[in-house]
């Protein structure tokens, strides 16, 4: 997900060792096309991602180690906000490099191990943010709507139990499509016309017959698109309706800031998403699945620290604590 959901690791061994999962006609390498019919976009897109993930890897840092440091923050709100920081970095490392090699290279290839590597780590990464976004919400909700039941329902196990059930899900779906996709004839194919290997993109490579695989992507889209997103939207409205009823003004400021910083990088996760991933993948534009693998491996992950940071008291409070002691020690 995550435009798929989520260089890579580029891997020598052959493919043939690691599982026959896929069919026996594939290409030894694939030729990534990037924006070859506008050469003069690659030097402005290597020279932002070159700043921009740097940005991102720092800002998800930051918020990991503040919320493991400062005790304010052990809280299960910021436990799962270090899951997502988590996702984050996973999520940019696992596009980025790769982007940036066939932004500057003029070898423009990754092998079909690295490919298939890639785009597991990748899909596994979107399916899994996908999930934790409607955790995420769920635990708003508990906490603003059952303050009294919040530490018995969000307890410790509970927190452990729902993180491990989110990463299972991307798993399972990355596994599952990624797979199938893979076991598509590409008839001699081995041109992408993309920065990175994505779902989309490899079906519409393939030739046969790939409605199955289309349809299939796009239910496990509604899966892990709608679904997670309409149990946010329920939340919510719970949750907005609770704040309506408070009768302390700071109580209802604190709980908007905190739900409103969610709510912006639910909107910049499922946006794009479902503008990529709910319709055919033959009729995805040429540019879109490029310029969408950019906004989701660096803009999101750029963006997300700085939004619960500046939203945040507790969080903006905590990293100036960290960056103070940082300072004092030297």
């Amino acid at each position: 997900m995550h435009t798929n959901v989520l260089g890579y690791l580029l891997l020598s061994s052959s493919y043939s060792e690691m599982m026959p999962l896929v069919n026996d006609s594939h290409p030894g390498e694939f030729i990534l096309l990037g924006f070859a019919d506008s050469p003069w976009l690659e030097l402005p897109l290597f020279v932002l991602l070159l700043v921009t993930y740097p940005m991102a890897l720092l800002g998800n840092v930051a918020i990991i180690l503040v919320s493991r440091l400062d005790p304010r923050l052990h809280s299960p709100m910021y436990f799962f906000l270090t899951n997502l920081s988590f996702l984050d970095m996973c999520y940019t490392t696992s596009v980025v490099p790769l982007m940036l090699f066939c932004l500057r290279s003029s070898k423009k290839t990754i092998s079909y191990t690295a490919c298939v590597v890639q785009l597991y780590f990748y899909s596994t990464m979107g399916g899994s943010e996908s999930l934790l976004l409607a955790t995420m919400s769920l635990d708003r909700y508990v906490a603003i709507c059952r303050p009294l039941h919040y530490p018995l329902l969000m307890s410790q196990r509970t927190r452990l139990l729902a993180v491990s059930l989110v990463w299972l899900g991307g798993m399972a779906y990355s596994f599952s499509e990624v797979t199938a996709t893979f076991q598509l004839p590409l008839c001699g194919h081995n041109q992408l016309d993309h920065l990175v290997c994505e779902i989309p993109v490899l079906i519409k490579t393939a030739c046969g017959e790939k409605e199955a695989n289309e349809l299939s992507l796009y239910l496990l889209g509604i899966f892990l698109l709608a679904v997670p997103l309409c149990l946010i939207l329920a939340s919510y409205a719970c949750i907005g309706h609770a704040i309506l009823k408070m009768k302390s003004s700071e109580g209802r400021k604190k709980a908007f800031g905190t739900c409103s910083s969610h709510l912006i990088v639910v909107l910049l996760f499922y946006g794009p998403a479902f503008s990529m991933y709910l319709q055919p993948p033959s009729s995805i534009s040429k540019d879109q699945p490029k310029f969408m693998a950019l906004f989701y491996g660096v803009v999101t992950p750029t963006l997300n620290p700085f939004i619960y940071t500046l939203r945040n008291k507790d969080v903006k409070g905590a990293l100036g604590s960290l960056v103070r002691r940082i300072f004092i020690s030297k």
